[in-house]
């Protein structure tokens, strides 16, 4: 197979096994997108991942990182305002920091179009709630697509790309996790490369596009009556799957992930429903949701998170005055996960016993299932990361008493033992914020912040402003790795890069001076002597204080390191003579390196340690031998 890159700008028809992910980015090369932002975050990470793969010079779209979501949003839109067809995707809490521009787009005429594409995470993977972002759409009123597959998600871009564009409107294309992540042969078009017409065709003439009282109900009309229009498209289109088990008892209707899931939850079943896929959740297909619901008696409706379909579904059968049983969300434990095969067939047996036979039980009871034991695996820091450092070091400066705010990043982490740093936690930027209340109407507890350095970018300096504004004593300490490492490396404003070329990094000591900060200090992390004498130093400031605790993501800097010429493996060792047993390396340093011994002895594993050497200094009797180069027999 060619490169990824070869591959997404192929001219030829092909097929392909590929992610939804890398799916998408050849839609968007096909649908003839021209600009593309992003601010980084899980299930997406990978889709800019697939555009970094393609050459510059050959890629048919502009590309950014931008510094958060709601930036990415309004970049986004400023290009479709110019006539170029543009596209957001991000996370999905990432809607949250885009909602302020977000829920506004319907109103204006984006004579370019624009897609949103959304990274909704049912079951919590990789985000701090599982919110069905379907809610805002429909405040917003902008149309959904939801794919189930790549094979949907490549389909449902173009078609979402073409109404966009048709309309001049907004249409949001909803993946989640698992059809993100999930592989299957895909057929692609042959690509037809179009030049880019620079032409600027934005015109006020084209709006309004100031949403003051006197043109808010005109743009609001306007809205409306565009989703309409997609309602009634929807009606006679072929967004929507029937799967046709020629059962007019039982129906179920689905859409995205959960259709794939039914399916093979009813491998099983004695008889098989009926099935209606919607391509288009919003707004709902009513034509071919009545039709369904008018030829089956009872109509299961299959969806993650929160009952939206189902509460549709109702209304139609209410409207429409339809003699059917609709089943749905019963249980909390209904609004709760993925609905993975097992959890799909579960609901199934709760409410239809008789769709698996007479007993509930999904094996055999003679059978006997052989489960082993699977230890427990807590997410920790990578080996030499930089923020243990920092936590084994700020802990030290700590008392009992003091209260710590955390933020989001690979710093969270350090709420976990045995550092226990982090006592709150919202979202990204919110600790600065979150700790300033904190300090409120008290004297005798110190209130520490922690900001990552992209995290600071992204959603920190307003929270950093307040406190000057308003005079909140309390502490922020910056851990900067010079990265966004938390979802994969991307470059920030600080890193001296974006995605696309070198840039002026934006000295974050800088920025705070610039600011107004007046108490400054900074020092690497593995200094840690240093790093604890500074913090009490800020902590005993009966003012805002601010440490920038620095240390390169050593998880990037060592694959980097390793591409270079003459690399050579280093790794430290244990003084066996010398070790007194106590402990502080693996106990209170917690690097996975080190493992205790049934014997109460300690070793390294070899396979973990990089030969940092930022634990020789924790060791109370000088038991860690400096980092060695490992002998050629093994560093393979």
């Amino acid at each position: 197979m060619k490169s990824m890159g070869e591959m997404l700008i192929r001219e030829v028809a092909f097929s392909e096994i590929v992610m939804g992910n890398t799916a998408l980015v050849r839609a968007m090369v096909e649908a003839g997108t021209r600009v593309v932002t992003s601010y980084p975050g899980s299930p997406t990470p990978e889709v800019a991942e697939a555009i970094g793969s393609i050459p510059p010079e050959k890629r048919p779209f502009y590309f950014e990182f931008s510094t958060n979501e709601k930036v990415a949003t309004e970049v986004a839109y400023g290009a479709g305002l110019n006539g170029h067809l543009s596209t957001v995707f991000f996370k999905s809490v990432g809607l949250n920091v885009a909602a302020d521009t977000f829920v506004q787009l319907s109103l204006m005429n984006i004579i370019g179009g624009m897609v949103v594409v959304l990274g909704d995470d049912p079951g919590a993977n990789s985000s701090q709630n599982e919110q069905d972002n379907r809610h805002l759409a429909m405040m917003a009123y902008v149309p959904v697509f939801e794919p189930s597959s790549p094979t949907e998600v490549y389909r449902y871009y173009k078609i979402a790309a073409q109404l966009a564009r048709d309309k001049a409107m907004p249409v949001i294309l909803r993946m989640t996790t698992h059809v993100c992540h999930a592989k299957e042969r895909v057929h692609f078009d042959a690509y037809r490369p179009s030049p880019l017409d620079p032409t600027p065709r934005f015109d006020p003439a084209n709006g309004p596009y100031i949403p003051i009282a006197s043109a808010v109900f005109p743009m609001k009309r306007r809205a409306l009556e565009r989703l309409q229009s997609i309602a009634a498209l929807a009606d006679d289109a072929d967004w929507h799957k029937f799967i046709d088990h020629g059962n007019s008892e039982l129906g179920i209707l689905t859409a995205g992930l959960p259709f794939l899931s039914a399916m093979d939850a009813l491998q099983s079943a004695s008889r098989k429903p009926d099935m209606l896929n919607l391509g288009l959740v919003y707004p709902i297909p009513r034509k071919a949701v009545a039709s369904f619901l008018k030829t089956h008696r009872r109509v299961h409706v299959i969806e993650e998170l929160d009952p939206i379909l189902e509460t549709a579904v109702r209304t139609i059968a209410q409207e429409e005055d339809i003699a059917v049983h609709i089943y749905g969300k019963t249980i909390t434990e209904d609004w709760i996960g993925e609905y993975t095969p097992d959890k799909v067939k579960r609901i199934l047996q709760r409410q239809w016993p008789d769709l698996y036979g007479e007993t509930l039980q999904e094996t055999p009871p003679h059978a006997t299932q052989i489960t082993p034991p699977v230890p427990a695996r807590p997410p920790q820091l990578c080996p030499g990361c930089g923020h243990r450092s920092a936590f084994y070091a700020i802990g030290k400066a700590l008392q009992e008493k003091d209260i710590t705010v955390a933020d989001i990043g690979c710093h969270t982490l350090g709420f976990l033992p045995p550092y226990r740093i982090g006592q709150a936690l919202m979202c990204m930027g919110a600790s600065t914020g979150i700790a300033s209340g904190l300090s409120l109407f008290q004297s005798e507890r110190k209130v520490i912040a922690f900001l990552g350095d992209s995290t600071l970018f992204h959603a920190g300096l307003p929270g950093i402003l307040n406190v000057l504004f308003n005079r909140h004593r309390i502490t922020l300490i910056v851990m900067e790795n010079g990265t966004t490492a938390m979802t994969g490396h991307q470059d920030h404003a600080g890193s001296g890069r974006n995605f696309n070329k070198p840039t002026d990094a934006v000295s974050i000591r800088n920025l705070l001076e610039g600011m107004g900060v007046q108490y400054i200090f900074e020092t690497d992390t593995y200094q840690q002597a240093v790093l604890t004498d500074l913090v009490r130093k800020a902590l005993d400031i009966d003012a805002f204080s601010v440490v920038i605790a620095r240390h390169p993501c050593m998880l990037k800097f060592m694959r980097e390191k390793r591409r270079k010429p003459g690399f050579q493996r280093m790794r430290v060792s244990i003084d066996a003579s010398v070790c007194r047993k106590l402990y502080e390396c693996v106990a209170r340093f917690g690097c996975p390196s080190f493992l205790r011994e049934a014997d109460g002895s300690v070793r390294i594993q070899t396979d973990l340690c990089i030969g940092d050497g930022s634990c020789v200094q924790t060791c109370p009797a000088g038991a860690i031998r400096k980092p060695e180069i490992v002998p050629s027999s093994e560093a393979s």
